[in-house]
């Protein structure tokens, strides 16, 4: 079951709730979990996106196992499909994506929390890759992972299959941010309070941006970015935030 919720500052958080599976997502569960976040990602005025799961022991904790185990070819290519449809719909969300792993993230779940933006963890949490302990390789999304930890890291996740907990997930950079169980909810409004006092069109044109950057040379991010900046100046939000510092710094 995939939840979702919006506060009146246009913060939507979207939940998987599988609770008695460690939030483990079957092929209708990512489904419905990829329209849940297109759906939020239409939502007029959207400031920021935060995934989490249900509970306190696990953010996703991969495919569904017993419903692997029994597929045909079809359902076997159905599912990493959909594997990449919720990342993608996550990487096309115009605004800051943040996970909020509050546990268990494994396989198809750590896939998802590479796309999201900005990863915060609670130090229970444990993230792993053990398709090729069920016989099968790591894909889709897991191509997201050296550009957050290194070939050398990712070679070592995907070819043992082995968990790390949080001090080590942070050590790589896999995620920015460790906090205690009960004050996760607090590191994950420190970045969404610091996202709502900047300029929303300036955040959107960041989001985009960065895509940019993951695909382009340094040489056409460069200009792409110029572009960028070119484009924001004299728009009413970058006169109107830069007139207001102004105003606060020689009031000071």
């Amino acid at each position: 079951m995939i939840k979702t919720a919006t506060d009146g500052r246009m913060v939507a958080t979207v939940t998987v709730d599988n609770q008695e599976q460690r939030n483990a997502l079957g092929n209708a569960g990512k489904r419905e979990l990829a329209e849940a976040i297109e759906r939020v990602s239409r939502i007029d005025g959207l400031r920021v996106v935060i995934l989490t799961g249900a509970g306190g022991k696990s953010f996703i904790g991969g495919a569904n196992l017993k419903e692997m185990s029994s597929f045909v070819r079809h359902d076997a290519s159905e599912g990493p499909a959909l594997t990449h449809r919720v990342c993608e719909a996550i990487r096309r969300t115009p605004v800051p994506v943040i996970a909020r792993i509050n546990g268990w993230c494994l396989g198809a779940g750590l896939e998802i929390a590479a796309s999201c933006d900005v990863r915060a963890a609670a130090d229970s949490a444990r993230f792993g890759m053990p398709e090729v302990l069920f016989g099968l390789p790591s894909g889709m999304e897991a191509c997201l992972l050296p550009q957050l930890i290194g070939w050398g890291k990712t070679r070592e996740l995907v070819f043992t299959g082995r968990h790390i907990d949080c001090d080590e997930a942070r050590a790589c950079h896999l995620v920015e941010r460790i906090a205690e169980q009960d004050k996760l909810d607090d590191a994950v409004e420190d970045w969404v309070g610091a996202i709502l006092n900047a300029g929303p069109d300036a955040i959107r044109a960041q989001k985009e941006l960065i895509r940019d950057w993951e695909r382009m040379s340094i040489a056409d991010a460069v200009q792409q970015g110029v572009r960028a900046v070119a484009a924001a100046h004299g728009s009413d939000e970058a006169t109107g935030l830069m007139n207001a510092f102004l105003k606060r710094k020689l009031s000071t």
